[in-house]
């Protein structure tokens, strides 16, 4: 198949802008998306209000790791699959995984609906967030199965060669949760309730794009062609699980902050932690559209044993994620109280204590992209082991040591130093794990 054949045959640079700039874009559009419900709250109804949606986002973020298990365990298989010429067994793996997404988005929706009360009450809500977080919760629910889809088809389409497809679907989406957020949140006055509404009908405009490729019947992939195969769903599953136990690691890890600086700093804290954590999603995102662009490719060389082409498509990756990571600290350092007057213009208090927190945080993006792309790596070559040790390292066992320990001696500064000191010790696990030989089949990434 053409597309196919381009991913094994065309020049690696091109590649690699062809396939991670419209994923940089379509993930940082997505990263956009979660900071407008904050924007139109934070300047509209209030930082309580906006800290309610960060006291749900554990919710949010285990949806998305869900969506990503299958999605990006999906994806990786697929690319394997076509680059050994196993294009049935692909088709196969195609349809299980979007049966398997309707029906565990089905799930999703029921439990969140039914419990939105004790969940938002798990997730930390005090009396003053309570019933905005749970309203948030239970509505968002609903749109599960779009939201879920969206996800998946927007990683797949990768998979036979169109990435502009959900480059085009996601800035659809961006508009539609704009004008949405405008209309309910600022027109209609419906606060807390519009946010989850836009939020869920601009997935499902997302959706509805990203569906058409596989409309065709004559596409390698398409709805029509494949049957659902528990084996192959069960590998897909173990595939992406690393991508899993990463969102809920940073489903985990935004919990034990959000209740670090509840217990330190109260509605204020989480309030300035909501629009910090808003400012490094949208730059981690960055990292991760190369990581999920450049999937596809690696997957589809490294499944046709054409290891010299996994090399350089790492090799100007990593370079990739190095500049951008200084640029981003640059930035934060000159105009970071720019970027947080977007979330907060009227609080001094959230505004100061968001301003100190952002120059300690900022060293996190000199390291993380490394940490991000090795991940990505290793659940492209299939190798889920490795990739799930680097995820819980960063997501969970240093986060969750860092701030037991770092605020005991700093206080509140060692609450905004966990963050970066775990990327730290994360790039020493990577750097282990090549040395130690683990990836004894995997061409040698990093030139001497």
């Amino acid at each position: 198949m053409m597309q196919d054949n381009v991913l094994g045959t065309e020049k690696i640079s091109k590649l690699f802008i062809k396939f991670s700039i419209p994923a940089i874009l379509s993930l940082t559009i997505a990263g956009v998306q979660t900071m407008v419900d904050g924007i139109f709250l934070g300047n509209f109804v209030g930082t309580n209000a906006m800290a309610s949606v960060n006291i749900a986002a554990p919710f949010m973020q285990l949806m998305i790791g869900m969506n990503l298990i299958i999605g990006i365990g999906g994806a990786s298989y697929i690319g394997r699959s076509l680059g050994e010429g196993q294009v049935k067994r692909a088709q196969d793996i195609f349809k299980s995984a979007c049966l398997f997404m309707i029906g565990l988005s089905i799930v999703i929706l029921v439990l969140g609906f039914t419990f939105s009360h004790q969940l938002a009450s798990f997730l930390g809500a005090n009396d003053v967030l309570l019933a905005d977080s749970s309203t948030y919760i239970k509505i968002l629910a609903l749109f599960a199965p779009f939201i879920g889809l969206s996800f998946i088809l927007g990683v797949f389409v990768r998979c036979i060669g169109k990435p502009n497809v959900y480059l085009i679907s996601s800035v659809a989406s961006l508009f539609a949760n704009i004008i949405l957020n405008y209309v309910l949140i600022k027109q209609l006055k419906l606060g807390i309730v519009g946010a989850p509404i836009a939020t869920g009908l601009s997935f499902t405009t997302s959706f509805l794009i990203a569906a058409i490729p596989f409309i065709k019947k004559t596409a390698v992939l398409n709805f029509f062609t494949g049957k659902f195969n528990w084996k192959l769903t069960g590998q897909l599953l173990y595939n992406g699980s690393s991508e899993g136990v990463s969102s809920l690691a940073t489903a985990i890890s935004t919990f034990v902050f959000n209740m670090a600086f509840m217990r330190i700093a109260g509605e204020v804290g989480v309030s300035a932690f909501t629009a910090i954590g808003y400012i490094s999603l949208f730059a981690s995102l960055i990292v991760v559209g190369v990581s999920a662009g450049i999937g596809p490719v690696i997957s589809y060389n490294y499944g046709a044993q054409l290891h010299d082409r996994v090399k350089q498509m790492m090799n100007i990756s990593c370079k990739m994620a190095i500049i951008m990571g200084s640029a981003l600290v640059v930035l934060i350092f000159l105009f970071g109280k720019y970027l947080i007057m977007m979330f907060v213009s009227d609080n001094e208090a959230v505004l100061d204590l968001a301003l100190h927190g952002s120059k300690i945080y900022a060293f996190t993006f000199f390291f993380n992209g490394l940490n991000i792309l090795f991940s990505g790596y290793f659940t492209s070559i299939g190798d889920a082991l490795s990739s799930i040790i680097v995820a819980v390292c960063r997501g969970m066992i240093f986060i969750l040591l860092g701030i037991s320990i770092l605020p005991q001696f700093i206080g509140i500064s060692g609450v905004w130093m966990t963050v970066p000191v775990a990327e730290v010790l994360t790039l020493l696990v990577v750097i282990f794990l090549f040395k130690k030989g683990n990836l004894k089949k995997a061409p040698e990434l990093v030139e001497a």
